[in-house]
């Protein structure tokens, strides 16, 4: 059965022609099963962005096509829901009046706003704090009004560019439990951008593991640590040999753009 989310042979040129074109992406594909959590990993630069952003329809590729469900993405998708680094948070809103942000540009009444704010605040487990404004939260509360919001949007799929990389050490183990436990509710397939190895083996059903600019898809590691998971895995050996799979093929990937030491 196909995926709910592909790229095929896509490639992606920023300024092509110019003489300062910019090679992002090169003849990737890639396909994502509705339902899977599956997380891009790579070197800086190697176009993990890029795909994202195709993905939500934010731009075009040059060669190829990006799908959902079968049907070429060639516009902002809304059923593509983003969830970016920072915050995003509208501040002259309350939490209550971002999280029904997108149940309003639906147009439904407030009355059934007012539910879905309800059952979402709820979920990221804000309740106590409807009335309160963005600046009046910390990092990873706001994060959390922020996947509130976009999951109240009823997306089919969940883009995540490296949400949790503003936060301290400690508030990013909560947050990724938290997000396991959303995923686990909401079964929204999502497609989650990170740096970290140890973010993507407590987060993903597979690892896709990017290679230098252009970007290609190198390797897929499917990841068979057991749900449900706890960020106590990372003690676990089957963990540490994951870990030391992974790295070696993102290790070969920077070395590309690292120039050696005389």
């Amino acid at each position: 059965m196909p995926g709910i989310l592909s790229a095929e042979r896509v490639t992606k040129e920023f300024l092509p022609g110019s003489g300062q074109g910019l090679l992002a992406v090169q003849d990737l594909s890639l396909e994502i099963e509705e339902g899977e959590f599956l997380c891009l990993i790579g070197a800086s630069g190697c176009g993990k962005s890029t795909l994202l952003n195709m993905f939500a329809g934010f731009i075009q590729p040059t060669l190829g096509e990006v799908l959902l469900r079968g049907a070429p993405i060639t516009r902002i998708e809304p059923r593509c829901g983003m969830v970016f680094q920072s915050y995003a948070l509208f501040p002259w809103k309350t939490v209550r009046g971002n999280v029904e942000f997108g149940p309003k540009m639906k147009g439904l009444p407030a009355a059934e706003r007012h539910r879905i704010a309800d059952r979402f605040i709820e979920l990221v487990k804000l309740r106590g704090f409807e009335d309160r404004y963005p600046t009046e939260l910390s990092g990873g509360m706001q994060q959390r009004v922020t996947l509130a919001r976009v999951l109240a949007a009823d997306p089919e799929v969940l883009l995540m560019d490296e949400p949790f990389a503003a936060l301290d050490a400690l508030t990013r183990q909560v947050m990724q439990e938290e997000l396991l436990r959303i995923h686990d509710r909401a079964r929204k397939t999502t497609v989650f951008i990170t740096h970290n190895i140890d973010e993507a083996l407590i987060l993903a059903d597979r690892i896709v593991v990017m290679s230098a600019r252009p970007g290609r898809v190198k390797v897929i590691v499917a990841n068979t640590l057991p749900r449900p998971r706890q960020v106590s895995i990372q003690l676990s050996p089957e963990f540490a040999a994951l870990k030391a799979q992974i790295w070696q093929h993102v290790e070969e990937e920077v070395r590309k753009h690292v120039a050696p030491i005389e």
